[in-house]
């Protein structure tokens, strides 16, 4: 009996449906996209030689200050390796066991898994990256869905990355004469319980009650010593290999729409919708594209002479997930790492978050201060 052999040539799809002969070849769209782009470049050549080399320069002029002096070398970068080590040591100290325990009755309650609730409170007594580097494997570990590892990122945003951002923003709530107290308690505590309640009921319905006999405990049974290297370690590699990627792909993508002459009229317009939701306009642009601890430290300065709602809407923006770099960068990257969640969903889930956020700021801007000042 005769066996008919296949090539690969033979079975080749694209051979098989158009019946081409070996020496030819469909084109697929990427290598029309890529023609095309060849042309382009080519033309650029021909045209303005110094095109490309200033196309490159911008983008590294807009990734070097970030990358370098911001992570490498500047304060972020350290606060981050040592909000790992905080947090593991918490961790190793039983604090994560605990916060399950006290947020298991109101989670009961809105019938979801407790655990959804331990990134924000991270978030707050630490960095935003080490939140989620710390609780994915923990929600994972707890049975968490992956509409409740969603819920967890979207709420987690709601919060400050940041310990320096509550400081100067406590002090320049304090400086425009606005009641602290209330501010804090409604505009950072108050959405751990609430957003779980609305996206719970509406986007993200793949939820559960567990009771605490049901979950495991998380403390970690290693030594204090190995725990706290083990977590230095885990700081560094957090920092170089997912976080600064991130940062630099999203601060390329910006030198790019500078350099095309884009990203100034993207700035202006971002300014004019702060305005529009009672959020002061270059403080909140800052918070949104560089860093809201930056934006706190500008807004402490100058907070006395300010409308006391601008200032508060401004305070509950910067204390949130931002900068955008945070949202598109680095928390989908840290997240896909330690969770369920692929790259885009959590992604999805931090935007839904800050989208929130932005409201919220406007909400106790315009109804709450009148009543706190």
């Amino acid at each position: 009996m005769k066996t008919t052999v296949t090539t690969p040539e033979d079975s080749s799809p694209d051979k098989k449906e158009l019946g081409l002969p070996a020496n030819k070849r469909a084109w697929k769209r990427i290598e029309v996209v890529g023609i095309v782009l060849l042309c382009i470049c080519l033309l650029m050549l021909l045209l303005s030689p110094t095109s490309l080399s200033g196309l490159f320069n911008a983008i590294l002029n807009s990734v070097r200050p970030v990358v370098v002096d911001v992570f490498l070398t500047g304060v972020v970068g350290t606060a981050i390796i040592v909000s790992v080590i905080i947090g593991r040591l918490l961790e190793r100290l039983g604090f994560t066991d605990a916060l399950v325990r006290i947020f298991v009755p109101a989670m009961k309650l809105l019938g979801v898994n407790p655990a959804v609730i331990i990134p924000s409170v991270y978030n707050i007594f630490g960095d935003i990256n080490a939140a989620g580097k710390i609780s994915g494997p923990i929600l994972k570990r707890a049975g968490a869905t992956k509409d409740e590892q969603k819920l967890a990122v979207a709420t987690m945003v709601q919060s400050q990355q940041s310990f320096s951002t509550f400081m100067l923003g406590l002090m320049a709530l304090t400086f425009a004469g606005v009641n602290v107290f209330a501010v804090v308690l409604l505009a950072v505590f108050l959405p751990l319980v609430i957003v779980p309640l609305i996206l719970s009921k509406t986007l993200y319905r793949d939820v559960k009650r567990v009771e605490i006999g049901h979950l495991p405990t998380f403390t970690p049974e290693r030594d204090f010593m190995p725990t706290l290297f083990s977590a230095a370690r885990e700081g560094v590699e957090l920092l170089l290999l997912i976080l600064i990627p991130a940062v630099a792909l999203v601060f390329a993508v910006i030198g790019v729409l500078d350099y095309i002459g884009v990203w100034a009229p993207i700035e202006t317009g971002l300014g004019k919708v702060m305005l529009l939701f009672n959020i002061h306009p270059e403080t909140g642009v800052l918070s949104v594209l560089v860093s809201p601890t930056l934006a706190m430290g500008q807004l402490q300065s100058i907070a006395a002479d300010l409308d006391p709602s601008l200032v508060v809407g401004s305070f509950v923006l910067a204390s949130s997930g931002l900068p955008l770099s945070a949202v598109f960068g680095q928390v989908p990257v840290v997240w896909a790492e330690s969770s369920d969640l692929s790259e885009r969903e959590a992604m999805g889930a931090a935007v839904l978050g800050i989208v929130m956020r932005l409201g919220t700021a406007f909400l106790i801007a315009f109804f709450v201060t009148p009543l706190v000042v």
